[in-house]
C-alpha cells in the first residue's frame, strides 16, 4: 500500500513531496513549525492544499479535481492523546471502526477482541476510558486504529502523553504491530526512529531537507536538526582540501573523509560532525603543546547533568559546540556560564562529507 503526496499551501509556506513504500514505516522529524502536522492533516483529509495530489495504493485521495473525504480514505490517524469515546467501553471503542465500515455487531466485536489481544489489552475490554492509565488508553487507541484496517497508519508522537515508565512497553508493542504495515510516525526522539522506522524524512520550513535509511541518516546527518537528534556536533562550510572544511568564524576544520562515496570536492558545501565525547576542554592558558589542529575559543553557556557526566554547551563565533566531561573534570576546570575555554577535537574523530 504505497502512498505519495505532493502538495503546496502558500499561507503555511508548505511545499513538499513525500512518499512511503508498501510495508514501510517512515519517521518524520523536524523542529516545531516544520510542517509535520500539516503533512498529516493533508494525508488524513483534514486540510486542503492549494495545489497537488495524493495517491494511496493507486487511488487518488485528492488532486485539482478530486477529493475523497476523510472517512473514505483508508487512513487512520492516531493522535498524541488517545481520544477514546468516553461513553463506550474499551471493546465498543475498538469495534467502532468495523461497525462504521458495515460489519455486523458480532463480527465487529470479534475484530475488536482480536486487536485488543494483539496489543495485550483484552483484559481491559469492559472498562471505560476513565478507568484506564495513559499507557492502557494508548494501547486501546492503537487497537481501535488497526481494527479499521487502514491502508495507511499515521502516528502523531504516540508517546508524548505517556510517562517515562509506560513508553518503553508501548514502543516495543508498536515495533511488533507496525511490521509489514505502511505507516508514518512523527517523533522528536532518535530512539523512536531507531526502533520503529525503516527510513527518516526531515522537514524544515515546510520542505524536505534530508531523507534516508534511519541508521545511515542518524550516523551521517546533513541537517543541524538531525545531527542534534543524533547527539552530534554539526558544522557547515566549504571544503578546501580532502578532509578539510572552512567554516565562517572558525577557520579550517580538519577531519577525515568518510565514507569515500560522500567525499566533497574542493569548493563544495560540506559538513563536519563529531561526538561530544570527542571534544576536550582546556583553559585558554593550558592548551596542549603542539597546536592541536582543531582548537576553538568559546564561552561556556550552560552545564547540563547527563547521568554520570556533565554536558558543556559552549558558544563559538559560528555555533554552539557541546562536550561531555566527568563531574571531576568540570570541577577542576571551575567551569560555569561565562567561562572562557578552548575546545579541542582530534581530526581523526571528525567526519567530513558532502552536504
Amino acid at each position: 500500500m504505497s502512498f505519495r503526496l505532493e502538495a503546496a499551501i502558500g499561507e503555511r509556506g508548505f511545499d513538499t513531496a513525500f512518499e512511503v513504500h508498501d510495508g514501510e514505516t517512515v519517521a518524520v522529524l523536524g523542529p516545531n513549525g516544520a510542517g509535520k502536522s500539516t503533512l498529516f492533516a493533508l494525508a488524513a483529509g483534514l486540510l486542503r492544499a492549494d495545489s497537488g495530489r495524493a495517491v494511496l495504493d493507486g487511488r487518488i485521495l485528492f488532486d485539482d479535481r478530486a477529493w475523497v473525504p476523510p472517512h473514505a480514505r483508508g487512513v487512520a490517524l492516531l493522535a498524541q492523546e488517545p481520544l477514546l469515546f468516553p461513553h463506550l467501553n474499551v471493546v465498543e471503542n475498538v469495534a467502532f471502526g468495523p461497525r462504521a465500515g458495515g460489519a455486523s455487531r458480532h463480527d465487529a466485536r470479534g475484530a475488536a477482541e482480536r486487536w485488543l489481544g494483539e496489543v495485550d489489552a483484552l483484559a481491559l475490554a469492559d472498562r471505560r476510558p476513565a478507568q484506564l492509565s495513559g499507557g492502557q488508553a494508548q494501547r486501546v487507541a492503537i487497537a481501535r486504529a488497526l481494527a479499521a484496517v487502514p491502508q495507511l497508519l499515521l502516528l502523531d508522537e504516540p508517546f508524548a502523553a505517556l510517562d517515562v515508565a509506560a513508553a518503553p512497553a508501548l514502543r516495543r508493542l508498536l515495533r511488533r504491530v507496525l511490521a509489514k504495515r505502511t505507516a508514518v510516525i512523527i517523533t522528536h526522539e532518535a530512539l523512536d526512529a531507531h526502533m520503529l522506522a525503516d527510513r527518516v524524512v526531515v522537514l524544515e520550513g515546510g520542505r524536505v531537507v534530508e531523507e534516508g535509511p534511519t541508521a545511515e541518516l542518524l550516523e551521517r546527518p546533513r541537517s543541524r536538526f538531525a545531527a542534534g537528534l543524533a547527539g552530534l556536533n554539526f558544522l557547515q562550510g566549504r571544503t578546501t582540501a580532502p578532509g578539510r572544511l572552512r567554516v565562517e568564524g572558525l577557520g579550517d576544520v580538519f577531519g577525515v573523509e568518510r565514507p569515500e562515496a560522500d567525499a566533497a570536492l574542493a569548493g563544495e558545501d560540506a559538513v563536519a560532525v563529531f561526538r561530544p565525547a570527542d571534544v576536550s576542554i582546556y583553559r585558554p592558558s593550558e592548551v596542549p603543546h603542539g597546536s592541536p589542529r582543531n582548537a576553538w575559543r568559546a564561552i561556556v553557556e550552560e552545564l547540563e547533568p547527563r547521568g554520570p557526566q556533565v554536558r558543556v554547551h559552549a558558544a563559538t563565533p559560528r555555533a554552539t559546540i557541546v562536550a561531555d566531561l566527568t563531574p571531576a573534570a568540570a570541577a577542576e576546570l571551575d567551569l560555569g556560564p561565562g567561562s572562557a575555554v578552548v575546545l579541542v577535537a582530534k581530526a581523526a574523530a571528525v567526519a567530513v562529507y558532502s552536504a
